[in-house]
């Protein structure tokens, strides 16, 4: 029996009785009780605010106006994959509508997990056949899991500038000019969220946004990592630069190495390019310098995601470095 059905057979008590599978691990029943915390706190915060806004459905704590159309944002409302729709439940931070479920598909750890979590958030999960998930699902392979939730929020760049560590490390930033590909995105925020980073900073225009082929690529990154939608990268650059964040560009036809950054313990921004173009001119011009990878190879660039990977450990090892 698939674990939907025996959610649906037994209930949030049964489940685990009946079909025979562990109980949460202890990490994901304290993440559990953090979020049911933080949702009674949100509860009360809520009870005091004066009446009258209208919120639209979906739109998780941000009210709109009576008959006000939603701005295309951030994106992030339909999350694929069993370690994505894990970590939206583990991480509690978003309103998750429903969760979809094939049927006749193999239990897993990971699954099972998954319909523990939905069963005590007490969010409904729907088991459909495998046409249908595939059907409704807009990955190639989105692992016999849907997940339709609130979409992101979307951050001010001035509170990003000024968000730091948990730890009270600098703010570290990644804003990414001009990248198109939804998989290299993905990797690029599952690499950033490994590494430390604070805030991702993302173009409106002309830029991947988060799609579901990007939230299964980052595997739950995008639920931990604040992100800014910006107009213009360049402009953007220029209030990072005034709030007092170094901005790095990393393109191969740097004026430096990027194991020469000494900034790395400061408020910093990295600016990856986009996939074959690198930095756009104006970007490049706004940055404070631009860092080349030293290749020794025979090829003549790396792939964003891996430049970005490299780019963001080089600070957290310098900021691991001088603590």
């Amino acid at each position: 029996m698939s674990p939907a059905k025996r959610a649906k057979k037994g209930g949030a008590g049964s489940a685990a009785r009946k079909g025979g599978r562990k109980p949460l691990s202890p990490a994901a029943r304290k993440a559990v009780a953090s979020r049911q915390a933080r949702h009674a706190a949100a509860s009360v915060r809520k009870a005091d605010r004066p009446g009258g806004t209208r919120r639209a459905r979906g739109d998780g704590d941000r009210p709109v106006a009576r008959g006000q159309k939603h701005a295309r944002g951030l994106g992030g409302d339909q999350v694929e994959g069993r370690q994505a729709v894990r970590e939206l439940l583990l991480a509690g931070r978003r309103r998750v509508r429903e969760i979809l479920v094939a049927a006749e598909q193999e239990d897993n750890e990971v699954l099972s997990d998954i319909v523990e979590l939905a069963l005590d958030l007490k969010v409904p999960v729907r088991e459909v056949t495998r046409s249908k998930l595939f059907s409704v699902a807009r990955t190639e392979s989105p692992q016999g899991v849907v997940a339709r939730v609130a979409e992101l929020d979307d951050h001010g760049l001035a509170e990003l500038a000024r968000r730091k560590g948990p730890q009270g490390q600098p703010p570290f930033l990644l804003a990414v000019d001009g990248v198109t590909d939804p998989g290299n995105l993905g990797a690029l925020l599952r690499t950033a969220e490994c590494a430390g980073v604070t805030g991702v900073v993302l173009p409106k225009h002309r830029a991947v946004h988060i799609t579901p082929t990007v939230t299964k690529a980052a595997a739950g990154a995008i639920e931990y990592l604040p992100m800014c939608l910006v107009g213009g990268l360049p402009t953007a650059i220029g209030e990072l630069r005034d709030a007092g964040v170094w901005v790095i560009g990393l393109d191969m036809g740097g004026d430096m190495t990027l194991f020469d950054l000494e900034v790395a313990d400061q408020p910093v921004c990295l600016v990856v390019g986009a996939e074959g173009k690198g930095l756009s001119r104006l970007v490049r011009q706004r940055c404070d310098a631009v860092a080349a990878i030293p290749l020794l190879g025979e090829l003549a660039s790396l792939n964003v995601a891996a430049a970005g990977a490299l780019a963001c450990f080089e600070v957290a090892r310098r900021r691991l470095v001088t603590e």
